[in-house]
């Protein structure tokens, strides 16, 4: 983050089920920031990045954060060169997405790995084999958590899905006597979450909890959603050509390319199917 004092600090949070465990260690942003964008759960969706990153422009944001699950998907190389090249300074968190990745290129069959079904492994083994030693290097630095001082709405906590796990799945209407134990003592205003990819604005004691939704594979209308954080928060979402997005992916070698096009780019689960599937599977 050039030009831009921080400081690592490792944390002592609590893992949950799963595999999900590593928060481990954080970066904290010392300055105060005035705009933050947040772009979670892009899947190497390149389109879907570039449209966001074109209205970014015009917006002038001072930071970007990438709030984890850059990987996997059908153009991961692209993708990642993409969000190094960007003008503005980016932070990367990690998701359980590109942990796994992490894993596979390292050699490591995870427990995740092991009981997920094939079709849910192929995408992780192929990325992993897209992927250059200098990648692996820069997803090992990627850390779980960062914390940002922003204009408007005081320290904020970005986390992949919650601030002790990467794999714990709640939503809008999660009971808020579920979730206190964990956002309890986190000592912030705001929570900014991803990983079910559907966005939402809510409140769990007296911390905001906002989920930026998917970049690159919502649940709901098709087109890439975000949050643009300073003073307040906006829920975004960003239209692009998606029958050209979708011939792109198709181009690609990505072993699910046809699948992630029509199911993801063209015609995304909605939002009320995936509720009620996610309903079955948050913390109880």
């Amino acid at each position: 983050m050039t030009g831009r004092p921080y400081q690592r600090v490792k944390t002592a949070l609590s893992g949950g089920p799963g595999e999900g465990t590593r928060c481990d260690a954080s970066y904290v942003v010392l300055e105060v920031i005035m705009r933050v964008a947040a772009l979670y759960d892009i899947h190497a969706n390149l389109p879907a990045l570039e449209a966001v990153l074109q209205e970014l422009r015009h917006i002038q944001v001072d930071q970007v954060v990438i709030g984890g699950d850059v990987l996997p998907g059908p153009m991961p190389r692209e993708t990642i060169a993409c969000l190094l090249d960007l003008q503005v300074p980016v932070r990367f968190i990690h998701g359980n997405g590109d942990r796994e990745v992490l894993a596979q290129m390292a050699g490591t069959e995870t427990e995740w790995y092991r009981k997920a079904p094939e079709q849910w492994r192929l995408p992780v083994r192929w990325t992993a084999q897209q992927l250059t030693p200098e990648h692996q290097r820069l997803l090992a630095g990627w850390p779980a958590t960062l914390r940002v001082n922003i204009d408007g709405l005081g320290e904020v906590l970005f986390c992949h899905a919650t601030p002790r796990n990467d794999t714990e799945c709640f939503i809008r209407s999660t009971p808020e006597d579920r979730l206190e134990p964990v956002f309890k003592g986190l000592d912030v205003s705001v929570v900014v979450c991803g990983h079910t990819h559907m966005q939402f604005d809510r409140a769990v004691a007296d911390i905001r909890v906002v989920n930026a939704g998917s970049v690159g594979m919502p649940f709901g209308p098709p087109g890439a959603d975000w949050l643009l954080l300073g003073p307040d928060v906006q829920l975004r979402h960003t239209a692009y050509d998606l029958a050209k997005a979708a011939e792109r992916i198709r181009q690609t070698s990505y072993p699910q390319a046809e699948e992630f096009a029509a199911r993801n780019v063209l015609q995304p689960p909605t939002e009320a199917e995936m509720l009620a599937a996610f309903s079955r599977a948050e913390l109880k």
